[in-house]
């Protein structure tokens, strides 16, 4: 995912910034918890396309905000 694309793109639901999944398939909501899914390097922003993360999921893996 382009760096410049990644800085301005935001949760569409609660406008948080958003950070690349270590598998870097995925945006990743903190504070949503909400993983976003990126698919043939575009990103899909919407809230019926994320998947609920738990929180050991985002402790695990996601880098901190």
């Amino acid at each position: 995912m382009d760096k410049k694309l990644l800085d301005i793109l935001a949760c569409p639901v609660c406008k948080s910034p958003l950070n690349l999944g270590p598998d870097k398939r995925e945006l990743i909501c903190r504070a949503d918890r909400l993983a976003f899914p990126i698919r043939d390097d575009i990103p899909i922003m919407l809230e019926s396309e994320a998947r609920s993360m738990s929180s050991e999921e985002l402790d695990a893996g996601s880098p901190a905000s």
